[in-house]
């Protein structure tokens, strides 16, 4: 995946930890509303328990990933001007960033349809929508604002949705659908998922030890402390580091090429 589609926080405003809210819970350990700083946001717009971001109550920032969006709008948009220097930008940066996040997000997914084989029927579609949501963007902090971005991800999603279904065609046998399903907690020990479509699924603490993702698609699935112990995710459609980091597991887990183990999960006995 291009270094341009992963977060950068050194050539960022610190900008998900200023403009997103958040609320007190096991995820944060206290409130924060759009706008305003966190505590631990430092004047080089570094975090100051950057290290130490779960011990400390903050496990959900260590499960987001702004995509490249923050460096975007940071450096592109506003032209490496931040929220501290020029403080009648910040409302619009604020405005601006998740919208630039989402279309960030579309590129990586589409990056990815690009590189399989299997999706090459709609190869040159796929393409095409790239460079439309790359010009995108390249636009002015007003346009990005006044941006429709659900209708991008309108225009977007049917060809994700071809490219998982030939990539999950060569997975062999009926998979099962169980797009949207309600899994949470769902005992799926050793289930045998290659080729699955779990779009949206909320697989929310579902025990997944052992079982075979590979060529399933997990666009927008809910990992979060689903226990992948010794899963197979090889070839797993559409997944993110920040799915991988909500969820927990081991080094028996079988990752994608080009994602990293993270650092909470536990070796295995």
């Amino acid at each position: 995946m291009p270094e341009t589609l992963r977060g950068d926080c050194a050539n960022c405003f610190g900008l998900c930890c200023v403009a997103l809210p958040f609320a007190k819970s096991a995820d944060f350990a206290v409130n924060k509303s759009s706008g305003e700083p966190c505590r631990n946001l430092q004047e080089d717009f570094r975090c100051g328990i950057h290290t130490r971001l779960r011990p400390s109550g903050f496990s959900g920032c260590t499960v987001y990933d702004c995509f490249g969006a923050g460096q975007k709008v940071s450096l592109v948009t506003f032209r490496g001007v931040s929220w501290r220097e020029a403080p009648e930008t910040s409302r619009q940066m604020y405005e601006v960033f998740p919208v630039m996040r989402q279309l960030h997000e579309l590129l990586r997914y589409l990056t990815e349809a690009l590189a399989l084989p299997a999706a090459r029927p709609v190869h040159a579609e796929l393409r095409q929508a790239l460079e439309r949501v790359e010009v995108l963007t390249e636009g002015s902090a007003d346009a990005l604002e006044k941006l429709d971005v659900s209708a991008v991800r309108g225009e977007v999603n049917p060809l994700l949705l071809k490219t998982s279904t030939l990539v999950r065609a060569t997975a062999g046998g009926k998979a099962r659908s169980r797009r949207g399903a309600d899994l949470i907690g769902a005992r799926l020990r050793g289930a045998k998922l290659r080729g699955a479509d779990l779009r949206g699924a909320l697989l929310i603490a579902a025990d997944l030890t052992g079982a075979d993702l590979t060529l399933a698609d997990l666009i927008g699935a809910d990992l979060r402390d689903a226990d992948l112990s010794g899963a197979n995710l090889t070839g797993a459609l559409f997944l993110t580091q920040p799915q991988l980091n909500a969820a927990r597991g081991d080094d028996a887990t079988r990752l994608p090429e080009g994602f990293d183990r993270p650092a909470h999960w536990t070796p295995r006995p």
